[in-house]
């Protein structure tokens, strides 16, 4: 058997930016609007650094209205909340993200549950949750939503019938990527570390999704032949080589041994540049979602 067709998200991800920049030009042209993008970032993680600055570069890249607000470590939750609450009153704001995780201290809940339902582009807000699980209009999760493209783009726009496995249950991935195969018509199992003979339970999928941030726990065995994988985890391990261990340097790896896996499914997403490439141009696509909904377009 061939190897698997790698499922390229930084291409897709391309893709979907260079149509929310046309959809932008449109919105801006016919009907005044300019979706606008509002990132918080509270703290000094350098990751979140990392994350936010891209947000920033492609929202305004794509011709959206970006504003960036960096706030100190021990900015008080009442102070955060007001901010939120600011922009949820600000017709320039379209979608709001405040940046996980938050400092020690303050209550993530609490400010993901300050944000108007229609400008939560991170999909997160119980109201979004809600509105997902009952199949109505939401702002779904970025991950899933590039998730779903990603299948979409490898399987066809008909997804009805085929048996989807999701490993992994968190409110960030599992359980709204496992909505979302729903509403395509798959018939979805979602799997965690409860479930019983999990790899019995993996090769009955057609299409397999891991998200449960665990490096290489899903090996090429537990896939069945032809089945479509999209690894949403990114973990940081050794490398292989012991020089390069020794240096305490350091590679990241999905939830899915690719080198295994790839020798079984049709079709994988990579890491890095499957998955993660899509979770920004998704957030993208979601702001100007949300800016049509809100003004009626």
């Amino acid at each position: 058997m061939s190897e698997a067709k790698l499922i390229d998200g930084r291409a897709a991800a391309d893709s979907l930016r260079s149509q929310v920049a046309a959809e932008v030009a449109e919105l801006r042209a016919r009907f005044g609007v300019t979706p606008g993008l509002a990132v918080v970032l509270v703290g000094e993680d350098p990751a979140s650094q990392v994350y936010v600055r891209s947000k920033g570069e492609q929202s305004l890249a794509a011709g959206m209205h970006s504003v960036t607000h960096r706030l100190s470590a021990d900015t008080p939750q009442d102070v955060l909340i007001g901010l939120v609450r600011s922009l949820n009153a600000d017709p320039a704001i379209h979608g709001i993200l405040v940046q996980m995780p938050l400092p020690q201290g303050l209550d993530e809940k609490a400010v993901v549950e300050a944000i108007d339902p229609d400008k939560d582009v991170d999909g997160l807000h119980v109201v979004n949750a809600g509105r997902l699980s009952q199949g109505l209009a939401s702002l779904s999760p970025c991950t899933p939503l590039g998730c779903m493209i990603l299948l979409r783009q490898t399987l066809g726009d008909d997804l009805s019938g085929l048996r989807a496995v999701v490993v992994g249950r968190s409110i960030l991935v599992g359980r709204p990527v496992a909505q979302l195969l729903l509403q395509a018509d798959c018939t979805v199992t979602i799997a965690h570390s409860r479930t019983r003979d999990l790899a019995a339970v993996c090769r009955e999928a057609d299409i397999l999704v891991a998200a449960v941030g665990r490096p290489r726990m899903i090996p090429g065995d537990w896939i069945r032949p032809g089945a479509t994988v999209i690894d949403v985890g990114i973990n940081r391990v050794p490398f292989d080589d012991p020089a390069k261990a020794a240096e305490g340097r350091t590679k990241l790896v999905g939830d899915v041994d690719f080198k295994s896996a790839r020798q079984v499914a049709g079709a994988i997403t990579p890491v890095p540049n499957g998955v993660g490439p899509m979770t920004v141009a998704c957030l993208l696509a979601n702001t100007v979602t949300a800016a049509r909904r809100i003004h009626g377009i």
